[in-house]
């Protein structure tokens, strides 16, 4: 096993699926116990848990535009209008896609997609954390990102599991030289979610980053120059697209897609509108708790990435990071949304995958199964009450 302090880029190896086995069968169990629990509190408050995975919340957004295209809208008492135009079109591509091979509903169409994408994301998640730190890590690296408080999302037709295979096997790419699937991936993941621009600037300052340094290198230890532009050329592409198609259909060209946002309430005020958000929980005792809650939760996040800097994890691990954490808390809307907003920023988690690594196997087995309890719990609760809006 590698120095856990020292992040390697390892040589390929063979067995892959093999290799991650271990990382997927506990990545199942998680998920199975916090299915389990949900179905059960479910029905105890006369629920479906099938429904609240399915059909609530963004799932029906997906859905609506899987069954019936864009441009369908609500208008709000107040006259702001929410537009479907606001949810990036891989997801309701594939779930119509899935419904048309199968007898399945687009509804369940997205949730087959969506369990599948979060096996996919998870063999990426351990696999980058694999080829950086070694195989121990890569599975405490998977452990962690499952059992996460907001982790039942990952079960939900919501995008983020997409989102985050793409991102992770994206990231392998870039990590081992693969820079035309790396810019195909980045591409796919621009058009899962407005957070894809993330990917991109991995793949973009990386890709930078070993131009300039192989300027100094001798022409024969020099990798070929064109594999590089054209994963940097590809990357962008999938967000690109959908944005510039947006403005052409709005006829608002380059800021529509931010105009049909910013009628959602979403926006980019570098965390202005959040801060006033937390700063509102101290105006009595039992909201301040929450404020306080908030707070440590914020600070958490951030000293999670100073250790990522600290550890010195690869470039693009590091940039990606820390442009999903910047666009999620500094957001200025849906500030509920946050928690699973960050749930694509794997590499924050590296380094309490690196922590439990170091510990007997069974006492990590103790403190990840004491915490997937709780998470199935709180997934539960938090998916028969207000839920991710």
């Amino acid at each position: 096993m590698t120095d856990l302090e020292t992040p390697v880029v390892t040589p390929p190896r063979g067995g892959a699926l093999r290799r991650a086995a271990p990382a997927l069968l506990g990545y199942v169990g998680v998920r199975a116990l916090g299915l389990i629990v949900l179905a059960l509190w479910s029905a105890a408050n006369d629920k479906r848990a099938h429904q609240l995975l399915t059909a609530r919340w963004d799932s029906l957004w997906y859905t609506r535009v899987a069954e019936f295209g864009y441009g369908w809208e609500v208008r709000l008492p107040n006259g702001d209008v929410h537009s479907n135009l606001a949810f990036f079109p891989l997801l309701p591509w594939l779930e119509r896609l899935v419904s048309a091979l199968t007898p399945l509903s687009y509804a369940d169409a997205g949730l087959l997609v969506s369990t599948l994408a979060s096996l996919a994301a998870a063999w990426g998640i351990f696999a980058v954390a694999d080829q950086v730190y070694g195989p121990r890590v890569g599975v405490c690296a998977v452990l962690v990102w499952a059992v996460l408080p907001v982790g039942i999302v990952q079960s939900m037709a919501y995008s983020e599991s997409l989102f985050t295979a793409l991102a992770a096997w994206s990231l392998y790419a870039v990590l081992t030289g693969r820079w035309v699937t790396a810019g195909v991936l980045a591409s796919l993941a621009g058009l899962t979610r407005p957070v894809g621009a993330a990917v991109v600037a991995a793949v973009w300052v990386t890709a930078i980053a070993s131009f300039v340094r192989e300027r100094s290198a001798p022409p024969a230890d020099r990798a070929p120059v064109w594999r590089r532009a054209l994963g940097m050329l590809l990357a962008p592409l999938g967000a690109a697209g959908y944005v510039l198609w947006v403005g052409h259909r709005t006829g608002k060209g380059m800021l529509g897609y931010l105009d049909i946002q910013a009628q959602w309430g979403n926006g980019f005020d570098g965390g202005y509108a959040f801060a006033r958000f937390v700063g509102a929980k101290f105006t009595s005792f039992p909201s301040a708790l929450a404020g306080v809650g908030l707070i440590v939760g914020v600070a958490l996040v951030i000293w999670l990435y100073v250790t990522c800097v600290r550890q010195a994890q690869p470039l693009p691990l590091v940039v990606y990071a820390g442009i999903v954490t910047a666009l999620a808390l500094c957001a200025s809307g849906y500030f509920g949304s946050k928690p699973r907003l960050l749930l694509p920023a794997f590499p924050l988690l590296l380094p309490l995958a690196l922590a439990l690594a170091r510990l007997r196997m069974s006492r990590s087995a103790l403190i990840l199964g004491g915490v997937a309890a709780a998470s199935a719990v709180y997934g539960a609760f938090w998916l028969n009450g207000s839920g991710p809006p």
